[in-house]
């Protein structure tokens, strides 16, 4: 993400504190095969398993389809750990990523599938993530305290998704010359306030609402994300930025789900979250860095 003058950067969570591959092994894929089965202590590829079978799976919607979004089938001109592959960025918030007979290969390691599954890049898919959240209030504006640990409760937007049934922060790829920031806010107007129904009028008028509100963003989490639609060879890896809503901007936006999401409503933060992928990783973060109940 651009650095801004106006964003605060966080220190960033301890990615241990995230189930790496939990997401994607051991399950039947999206739409598609059942994985080769991985235990935890296979899953690195310094671990030699020579039995290791997985399946060979890449979504007939990325090819033979072969979308605008979705790289070629031949991988081999691509040029990996790149910021710039034309206007895609290959390069990785891991670090390095290891090329194996020129195949890019999962950071993590061993998820069952190859190829690239639903995932249109091969290697690193980036996305991107906010997190807007505010305080629960009652019928007379007074934040209201969780009686246990007596921190306040955060809300946090949340939309449904069409693809898994889960719950979820609204967030999407990063389009190919596109730029983290934009990518933010852009979801953020499709998936939460569906953007795309309205006029240009209205449009305009929530854009600049919803720019006021990400001028300022802590960075929660920044790297490989848990996503079940990861593969061998293709997987995600995201930035999570929390908004925080300290004005109340928020209260006289109208929610409505749009694009990829089937529902959306403000969400109370705590433990017994369970959310999409690696995403309640995320939100114990903003919990975390608003010093609200967890």
């Amino acid at each position: 993400m651009s650095k801004s003058k106006k964003e605060r950067k966080v220190p960033e969570l301890d990615p241990s504190g995230l189930p790496s591959s939990h997401a994607c092994r051991n399950m039947t894929y999206i739409n598609g095969p059942e994985r080769f089965p991985v235990p935890d202590d296979k899953i690195s590829w310094s671990v030699a398993w020579p039995e290791y079978k997985p399946v060979d799976y890449t979504d007939a919607k990325v090819h033979p389809a072969n979308p605008v979004w979705a790289d070629p089938q031949d991988h081999t001109k691509l040029q990996f750990n790149s910021p710039k592959d034309g206007k895609v960025n290959r390069k990785s918030h891991t670090g390095e990523i290891q090329i194996v007979n020129g195949m890019p290969m999962n950071p993590v390691g061993r998820t069952g599938i190859t190829s690239r599954g639903i995932l249109g890049k091969w290697g690193c898919n980036h996305a991107a993530d906010p997190v807007v959240t505010r305080w629960k209030k009652d019928d007379k504006g007074e934040v209201i305290k969780n009686t246990e640990s007596g921190k306040p409760i955060l809300q946090f937007v949340s939309i449904k998704r069409n693809d898994t049934g889960e719950w979820a922060i609204p967030g999407g790829m990063v389009d190919a010359g596109d730029t983290v920031s934009r990518t933010l806010k852009k979801e953020f107007g499709e998936e939460a306030l569906n953007t795309n129904v309205m006029d240009a009028k209205e449009v305009k008028k929530v854009e600049a609402q919803v720019a006021r509100l990400f001028k300022k963003g802590d960075v929660l989490y920044k790297g490989y994300a848990d996503d079940p639609r990861n593969t061998d060879n293709a997987w995600m890896e995201t930035i999570a930025v929390n908004y925080h809503d300290k004005t109340g901007d928020f209260d006289h936006f109208k929610l409505c789900a749009g694009d990829d999401a089937g529902m959306v409503r403000w969400c109370d933060i705590d433990q017994g979250l369970k959310l999409y992928g690696g995403h309640t990783f995320y939100i114990s973060g903003a919990a975390k860095v608003n010093g609200a109940h967890w």
